[in-house]
Formats: C-alpha cells, sequence, structure tokens
C-alpha cells in the first residue's frame, strides 16, 4: 500500500519528484480528482518546473480515463489557474511547488469557480483512494485533450479591474525570480504607463539567481537594489508560481504585507461602503482599524487560504489580505491574486505625487517582528506555558482560534502557532516601536526555548 503521508499537505500535494511523486502516483491522483469533482471537464496549467510537465500529462491522463475532458493551459501562474477555474466554471490543477527547491513538485487543486479543496474538502478523500489503488470506475470512453491559451483573457481580466489610465508614468523595478512572474507580468502590465525593469524573467525550475521565496529577506536584496540603481518608483517581487507579490518602495525599504492589505482594503472599500473585509490574526492590528476608520467590517480568521476563502464566501466580503502577502478579492471568485494586489498598489501610487514610503507609511502604524521559528521537543507543551504565564496578567485577553494569541493591556501582542509538518512553533509580535517588541518577543522565546 502507497503510503502519500508525507505529500498531501493541509492545503495541496507537495514533494520531492521521483521519491514521492512520480507519473505513476500523480496519473493516481488525476484519476481520483475526476471521480471527486465529476462533472464534464476540469483544467490544468503548470509553471516552469522541469517536472512539470510530464507530470500535468500524467493527472491528465488519470482523468481522462474516468471519462473527463481535460483542457490544459501549458505555462500559466496560480492564479491564472484560479481565472482558467473561475471563469470556464470548472475544476482545476496546478502543478507547482511555489517557492520549494527544484527537487520539489507539488499540485494545488479546486473545484468549479476555483473553490478551495483542502484536507476536510477532497484531498483526504484522494489520499484514501491513491493510497488504496482504487481502479478506474469510468467504464465509457476516455475523454479527450485539447489545449487553451488563457493568458491574454487573464491579463485583460485584471486590467479591467483596475484603473490605471489616469496614473502618472512609473518606473518598477521586477523580480521575477525565474519563476511565473516573468511569463505573466510582460502580458498584464502591457499597455499601463509602467515600464518595466526585468530581472530574472528567465523561466528556470533551478532558479540559478536566488529562490523564488520573497518572504525570505534574503532573496529581496537584488530588487532593493536594483530599485535603488535605477531610481524606480517601486518594486515587486513574486514567488516561483507568482501567486504572491511583495513591495519594495523607492528607497528599496520592504512594505509590509498588512500595509499593502489595509491599502487595497481602502481601495476596494471606496468602491464599494460598508462591505466586510477579512484578515488573518496575524495582520497588524493596523488593519482592522484602518478599515473600520474607512467604513468597513473587519473580520478576523485563522491563517490559511482555505479559511479565507471559506469566509468569504459565508460573509461575502469584499477582499481579504494575510500578513504571508496572499490577497483574495471577491471579483476574483474570492481566490488569491498577487498580480491583482500590485495592480492596485501601483494605482495608488500613481493617482497621487508623493513616493511609496510616504502613501504606505499611512497605512503602516506599529512595529513587527516578523515571523520568528523555534525548533521545540513537545510543542503542545511550550504553548502552555506561554499561556500560564500570561493568563493572569491584569488586562490581557487570551484566545486559541489559531495556535495562541495573546493582547496586551498596553497594546502589543503575540501569536505563537505550531507548525503542521515540522516540530516548530511560529511567533509573530507587534507592539508600539522595536523596543516593545524586543522586549516581548525576548520574554516569550525565553519560555519557548527553556
Amino acid at each position: 500500500m502507497r503510503d502519500l503521508s508525507g505529500v498531501v499537505k493541509a492545503y495541496d500535494i507537495r514533494g520531492i519528484v521521483g521519491a514521492q511523486l512520480d507519473t505513476d502516483v500523480v496519473r493516481d491522483i488525476g484519476a481520483a480528482f475526476a471521480r471527486l469533482v465529476g462533472g464534464a471537464a476540469i483544467v490544468i496549467g503548470h509553471d516552469m518546473r522541469a517536472s512539470s510537465p510530464e507530470l500535468a500529462s500524467a493527472f491528465a491522463d488519470g482523468a481522462v480515463q474516468e471519462g473527463l475532458d481535460v483542457i490544459m493551459l501549458g505555462l500559466a501562474s496560480t492564479d491564472m489557474l484560479y481565472f482558467a477555474s473561475g471563469s470556464l466554471n470548472l475544476p482545476g490543477a496546478m502543478f507547482t511547488a511555489s517557492h520549494n527547491p527544484a527537487a520539489y513538485n507539488g499540485i494545488k487543486l479546486c473545484r468549479a469557480g476555483a473553490a478551495p479543496v483542502g484536507q476536510d474538502t477532497g484531498l483526504a478523500d484522494i489520499r484514501r483512494e491513491v493510497e488504496a489503488e482504487q481502479p478506474i470506475r469510468h467504464a465509457g470512453p476516455p475523454g479527450t485533450v485539447r489545449t487553451h491559451d488563457l493568458l491574454a483573457d487573464y491579463a485583460a481580466y485584471l486590467r479591467g479591474l483596475v484603473d490605471l489610465s489616469g496614473s502618472r508614468p512609473l518606473k518598477v523595478a521586477v523580480d521575477a525570480g525565474n519563476g511565473m512572474g516573468g511569463f505573466t507580468v510582460p502580458s498584464v502590465f502591457a499597455g499601463l504607463p509602467i515600464e518595466i525593469v526585468p530581472m530574472y524573467f528567465e523561466l528556470d525550475g533551478t532558479f540559478p539567481n536566488h529562490e523564488a521565496n520573497p518572504l525570505d529577506p534574503k532573496n529581496l536584496v537584488d530588487l532593493q537594489a536594483k530599485v535603488r540603481e535605477v531610481g524606480a518608483d517601486a518594486g515587486l517581487a513574486f514567488d516561483g508560481d507568482a501567486d504572491r507579490c511583495f513591495v519594495v518602495d523607492e528607497r528599496g525599504e520592504p512594505v509590509s504585507p498588512s500595509a499593502v492589505t489595509a491599502l487595497v482594503a481602502a481601495r476596494e472599500l471606496a468602491k464599494e461602503p460598508g462591505a466586510i473585509v477579512i484578515h488573518n490574526l496575524i495582520t497588524s492590528k493596523a488593519v482592522p482599524e484602518i478599515i473600520a476608520e474607512r467604513g468597513g467590517k473587519p473580520v478576523r480568521t485563522r491563517v490559511g487560504h482555505s479559511f479565507i476563502k471559506d469566509e468569504m464566501a459565508r460573509t461575502g466580503a469584499i477582499f481579504g489580505g494575510e500578513h504571508s502577502a496572499h490577497y483574495y478579492f471577491r471579483d476574483f471568485w474570492r481566490a488569491d491574486t498577487g498580480m491583482l494586489a500590485a495592480l492596485h498598489v501601483l494605482a495608488a501610487l500613481g493617482e497621487q505625487d508623493r513616493p511609496l514610503s510616504e502613501l504606505t507609511a499611512e497605512y503602516s502604524r506599529y512595529a513587527a517582528s516578523g515571523e520568528i521559528n523555534s525548533t521545540v521537543g513537545d510543542q503542545a507543551e511550550r504553548m502552555a506555558a506561554v499561556k500560564a504565564a500570561y493568563a493572569g496578567e491584569a488586562g490581557v485577553e487570551v484566545d486559541e482560534i489559531d495556535g495562541l494569541s495573546v493582547h496586551l493591556a498596553d497594546g502589543s501582542w503575540f501569536n505563537l502557532r505550531p507548525s503542521n509538518t515540522e516540530p516548530l512553533l511560529r511567533l509573530n509580535v507587534e507592539a508600539a516601536d522595536a523596543a516593545a517588541v524586543a522586549a516581548l518577543r525576548d520574554r516569550v522565546l525565553a519560555i519557548v526555548r527553556a
């Protein structure tokens, strides 16, 4: 019996090609996905990794054997796959390992309308069937396979959601990290009043220049230097599958995803006053403050795209943002697209004369630690020790919606969450200034690492 415990994650399937994922396994995953979603057809896209075309074809073969027709997009970003799923109203599969190293690949799955497929909404069923080597059930003729290029439609749709016609000319450095941003950015930005300074647009799944993971500060260094070198108005960095976008201001300083969330929320609320905006519990507390100040209704949720998308569907929220630079739009089938968030930032910048650092300063109110990981022997025991240390203090509020969140009387707060896949605790701290962040961080880490 197969064991997929190491590759079926909370939100997707991911593993080392050859050792954990091969064409036989992926073919069976494709068949199981076809049985899960039913219907007449699915859409498949893939990134620039060397293994992606072969794995995508194997998945398609499994789906075809179960009688479904397959539409192959070919090269695509993850948000382009979501666009295909939404606009065609079909289930989809995206072959990518996002920012993981070259040896990895994976599959992100969605139902029609880009609705997420996670552990509780189908991944567990797929794993069970593939591990049991469930035979093909379809007795009729196989489905068909055809190709469909949606890049131009995807680009036009995004440009239709954000009006940059009145923008002043902007110079923007873009680091695609040899990932799918190098494929989508030229089409999306075509015809806009934006001069692109491209960096690492060559598609290369070996990532020869740096990891395609802008969340790690070392992978922003080249972009920061380029922005200062060419006098760019802004810098954009995309991860490997280009569904996340990180922003750098004209000084080469990173703009926090929380500030981007607040800025985009303000723009969306200007179009629809009183709307609901989702934010996860690790975004800055400035985010719900600004949402409320702009007449919106902030709703706090757990970390993770399935929780954000479910809450958006339940509440009818117009927008959602996460600390990890995932941005979700009701007008994009509640799916995440860093490209659309980037267009909002550039539109806001181009509509006025201030530099990006001044524009985003009004959305950045507090100091933050960033995510700090600690290896621990017993996650639950260490979290209980931290909770015990704070639970009795005056003015302290504690919740366990997602890990442990502790809000102190002076307005500072922290969240401590266990990793789902490693023996780690992840700490995020926010306070009034850097000194207060350092003091709270050190106190919590002393307990965690005791």
